[in-house]
């Protein structure tokens, strides 16, 4: 059952575990929500992790992006993460059950954009302009710091009803960019059956449960309002649930603009 909820449950990411009354009646409560630009000392920077719950080396980097997420630990930056849970780690003993193969050629985009080799995981890519292995937690600090220092666009995103609205202004100059918005899920746990993993209790941050696009801003244009509409999956939870709404060039894949919002 697929339910159409405020988009401010799309607000934070999660699984709908309520039955249709009580999902009902706790959407009465909901009450509009809107993100507000970063303080004017912290520049938002956007970090995607590319991972796996079938990759025995991937724990390490899902608790780096867990700290990332909740310390803030770069002074000058406010850190945004997107969990992106690649597939082609599940015909290897356990099938994640957040993968996409959507995931997966986003991260083979990243590939050519940066002239590597093959994907990998866990890989992590900090404003779409540098990569590493995302257990390295001091190169993360080292690049969220460094992206921190770039100007970017100013981005606002409200959620009311089923209804999303971004605002974008500002935007540095820039190539033709796409605006996406991904639905991402907080407070997730798996326990691992099979594969390299076996056995262990996996927690999860910021997994991205649909990404989508809503809008292009083009290379002349320094500002944008777009909405559009979501659907919430049945199993979703609205109070761990979040929108985060990028901006990127459609050939330089750098982000130059991040902005999130979500459900309290």
């Amino acid at each position: 059952m697929r339910l159409f909820l405020f988009i401010v449950a799309i607000a934070v990411s999660g699984l709908f575990s309520s039955c249709p009354q009580q999902v009902a009646d706790d959407l009465q409560k909901v009450e509009h929500e809107s993100s507000a630009p970063p303080a004017a000392d912290r520049q938002a920077v956007l970090v995607e992790l590319f991972t796996s719950e079938g990759c025995s080396s991937c724990p390490p980097a899902d608790r780096n992006l867990v700290f990332l997420e909740k310390q803030q630990p770069v002074a000058q930056a406010e850190i945004i993460t997107l969990a992106f849970h690649v597939d082609y780690w599940d015909r290897l003993g356990w099938k994640d059950r957040f993968s996409s193969p959507l995931y997966s050629r986003r991260q083979q985009i990243y590939t050519e954009a940066l002239n590597l080799n093959s994907n990998y995981t866990p890989q992590m890519v900090v404003d779409g302009k540098s990569e590493f292995v995302g257990s390295d937690s001091g190169k993360a600090s080292k690049e969220i710091s460094k992206s921190a220092e770039s100007a970017k666009a100013l981005i606002e995103v409200t959620a009311e009803e089923n209804h999303l609205k971004v605002k974008i202004r500002n935007a540095p100059r820039h190539g033709e960019a796409t605006v996406y918005a991904a639905i991402a899920e907080d407070g997730i746990s798996t326990r691992v059956e099979r594969g390299e993993n076996s056995g262990k209790t996996l927690e999860h941050i910021s997994v991205v449960r649909e990404l989508k696009t809503v809008g292009v801003l083009a290379e002349d244009k320094n500002e944008l309002e777009v909405s559009s509409d979501f659907q919430v999956g049945a199993e979703w939870k609205p109070e761990n649930l979040k929108v985060v709404v990028f901006v990127q060039e459609n050939q330089a894949r750098r982000i130059i603009g991040v902005g999130k919002v979500k459900l309290r």
